[in-house]
């Protein structure tokens, strides 16, 4: 998350019904947070689980050997994975 010394200059708009507001605003007053920092602290924590559940690979203990093994022991490049490479440079600048 960020630090508190980050300049805060971006604005996010969102409507919602009046108890949705209520509910919010009880929540933020039991954790002893403005309703800004309420939503932000918990859209944050949301945003982490989904970008975790979604870059995030777990292998169970016989798929790990078998990609440390290809890891440490690359197979050759078959015929595919070569034209792939070329058609890669025909469509990609650096």
């Amino acid at each position: 998350m960020a630090n508190t010394e980050t300049v805060k200059q971006e604005r996010m708009h969102i409507r919602l019904d009046a108890l949705s507001k209520l509910k919010l605003e009880r929540a933020a007053a039991y954790a002893h947070k403005s309703l800004s920092e309420f939503v932000l602290g918990q859209a944050l924590n949301a945003a982490d689980e989904v970008i975790h559940e979604h870059e995030t690979l777990t292998l169970n203990e016989a798929d790990w050997e078998i990609f440390l093994d290809a890891l440490e022991n690359p197979p050759k490049p078959s015929a595919k994975l070569k034209q792939a490479f070329v058609e890669h440079k025909k469509h990609v600048q650096r």
